[in-house]
């Protein structure tokens, strides 16, 4: 299953793909400014199977302004494609996506940060108990 995930912001969204196996994570260039006809585009320019929105929640869980625009763009993502569209918790992503930055990885760091959102998507789901760890379906 292709999966494209998205670390959704204000300003740009960065997107990562994963391949059919769902072993290899791959980040894409950002969609400047947020359109989801622009994720739209890019599921069907990759036979995307699955699209994941990331949902920024504080550390201890709760959900504010940010989060609430997360699920509203999911929403019209999911107007425009025939695949399930997703929210998935991204605490940390962004803090992890500078540290790989650092590191030397040249993709754009919102693109790292979905990146790193869709390892741990993927992860969660090839747990044995993934049934709700982290994940905030919508």
């Amino acid at each position: 299953m292709r999966v494209l995930a998205i670390d959704h912001g204000l300003a740009r969204c960065g997107c990562a793909l994963s391949d059919p196996t769902g072993t290899v994570v791959r980040p894409l260039p950002v969609i400047e400014p947020p359109d989801p006809r622009d994720v739209a585009a890019l599921v069907k320019e990759h036979s995307a199977d699955l699209v994941v929105i990331g949902l920024p929640l504080g550390l201890r869980g709760d959900s504010g302004d940010q989060a609430a625009a997360a699920i509203g763009f999911r929403d019209e993502v999911a107007t425009l494609v025939e695949i399930p569209v997703q929210t998935y918790d991204e605490r940390l992503t962004t803090r992890m996506a500078a540290r790989t930055a650092r590191e030397g990885a040249t993709a754009a760091e919102d693109s790292l940060a979905a990146a790193h959102l869709l390892e741990g998507f993927l992860a969660a789901r090839s747990a044995p108990s993934s049934a709700d760890d982290g994940e905030a379906e919508g």
